[in-house]
């Protein structure tokens, strides 16, 4: 195989276009296409270069009688798994669904007692007929149904366990190429995960401020009832930004397998994302229990907005420890 198949073959693996490979080696595309016609020859510099870009050996790339697409070392230790593009394709696809069923949980969990303060602020307004008794047992009714749901989800990321343990519980090396091609996804995507990092630690902080609003310029419990569902509803936004835009782009760099340099925005971010994992749906059962074991429904409301200042009173302590330990 002559070197300007090797450079058509290995550009299409990547799914680029002439133009793209141009851009990256800095030559215009019809110097791409001399190349890929054989009507020239890349210089030393630019075979270099190539190999850089393919991540494949400038041996690979000179000599015609190398026909596969082999590794550069041959001889790997044992027990170290081979990574092809399909293969690291699958684990980013396995990652993100298995993030999609732990979000839906977790926002579930969140917004399990949003029907429960809407009955009651009903109840409060004698709207639809309806009576405190009546409210409280519909809510109870809602919250046990959205979590047992929630719970169903989080179970269900078991599915996904041996799909991923290839990259994140075994040594790997990947083939030629998917390097490349990752890193370049995880380029392009970087953009859309900081402004989505940014929506969701705006909705963090914002989402006690209606609640805060209306409990200072107005003493009518079914508006601040009603503000309670507007805070669970922006912190479960918030989460449900947060969770999947991380979930991909630490896939694609549990991929390239090297330790990410991340703004001081991302680092908090993701430990926000760790906390609300397990934070929310603990914070649902201390409500839960709580309520249960007093039966004072209409007094146990509270734990949420109390949760959701304590949250974000957490996320600040964990900055701060992250600082004097740095």
């Amino acid at each position: 195989m002559i070197l300007a198949d090797k450079i058509i073959r290995l550009r299409k693996k990547l799914g680029w276009s002439q133009e793209e490979l141009a851009e990256k080696m800095n030559v215009s595309r019809q110097s791409v296409s001399k190349w890929e016609g054989a009507n020239s020859i890349p210089d030393l510099n630019k075979i270099i270069l190539l190999s850089q870009i393919f991540d494949v050996s400038t041996d690979f790339l000179l000599k015609d009688e190398n026909e596969q697409f082999e590794a550069v070392n041959e001889a790997k230790e044992l027990g170290i798994n081979h990574i092809s593009l399909e293969q690291a394709t699958e684990y980013v696809e396995h990652k993100i669904a298995m993030t999609n069923a732990v979000t839906k949980g977790v926002v579930l969990c969140v917004c399990s007692a949003m029907p429960l303060f809407f009955f009651m602020a009903m109840a409060q307004t004698n709207r639809f007929n309806m009576t405190g008794d009546l409210a409280v047992a519909l809510g109870i009714v809602s919250v046990l149904i959205l979590v047992a749901i929630g719970v169903s989800f989080f179970i269900k990321t078991n599915q996904y366990q041996d799909e991923i343990s290839a990259i994140e519980d075994e040594p790997f090396e990947l083939a030629y190429g998917v390097h490349s091609a990752f890193y370049e996804k995880r380029k392009q995507f970087r953009p859309t995960y900081n402004r989505r990092l940014s929506i969701a630690i705006f909705c963090f902080i914002v989402s006690f401020f209606p609640l805060m609003c209306v409990s200072i310029f107005s003493f009518e419990q079914d508006i601040v009832l009603l503000m309670v569902d507007v805070l669970l509803f922006m912190i479960a936004v918030g989460l449900c930004i947060i969770l999947p835009v991380s979930a991909r782009y630490d896939a694609y760099s549990n991929v390239l397998n090297e330790t990410v340099k991340e703004t001081e925005t991302t680092k908090r971010a993701k430990r926000a994302e760790k906390l609300a994992e397990f934070y929310w749906p603990l914070l649902t059962a201390i409500y839960l229990g709580w309520s249960f074991w007093t039966m004072a429904w209409g007094v146990t409301w509270i734990v949420w907005p109390v949760g959701a200042v304590l949250f974000g009173a957490l996320v600040g302590l964990m900055e701060l420890l992250n600082k004097d330990t740095a």
